[in-house]
């Protein structure tokens, strides 16, 4: 689904449309699933995290502008619940769990190999990247612009993510 039909749904949330909504989790959810996943490394908390982020987008859609880019405004509001997530357990002093994919059900069960090596393999920005640009369709810019830093280090940030799952996912 590109951006002009996640516009459009959106619009249609703010409208009434709980069909819209319905589609537009469907649409995303996988998405703003692995997302999520690249801050707080843990299934079950993401999988909340997840569903947290989806009642936000439809009780604050009343401030999305139509026309902007709604991916973009749907991952600001996943990435500061995700950071506010992880200032309160750093505030309470809890330890920070990581879950690798082994045995765990997830919303991304069928890629859940492929997650488990990302989080062993990538940096926390080079999986953010590496998912903005397979899983949302970001190009370089957008996603450069999304996570305030330059073009040519994203180009280069995922080109040598790609090449460090690709060690990893062949056991090198």
């Amino acid at each position: 689904m590109n951006k002009f039909q996640i516009d459009r749904l959106l619009v249609k949330v703010s409208q009434g449309s709980n069909q819209a909504f319905a589609d537009l989790y469907e649409a995303t959810k996988k998405g703003v699933f692995a997302f999520i996943f690249t801050y707080l490394h843990n299934y079950a908390d993401t999988e909340d995290a997840t569903m947290d982020v989806f009642l936000k987008v439809k009780r604050n859609i009343h401030t999305y502008k139509h026309g902007t880019n709604g991916l973009a405004w749907m991952l600001q509001i996943a990435k500061n619940h995700s950071l506010t997530l992880l200032s309160k357990r750093k505030r309470n002093g809890e330890q920070i769990l990581h879950e690798n994919a082994h045995g765990e059900v997830s919303p991304m069960e069928g890629t859940a190999g492929i997650m488990d090596a990302m989080q062993k393999s990538l940096t926390e920005e080079e999986q953010r990247i590496v998912t903005m640009f397979v899983l949302f369709n970001y190009k370089h810019r957008e996603i450069a612009h999304q996570l305030g830093i330059p073009v040519g280090t994203v180009t280069s940030k995922y080109k040598r993510a790609l090449q460090k799952l690709k060690n990893t996912l062949e056991g090198h």
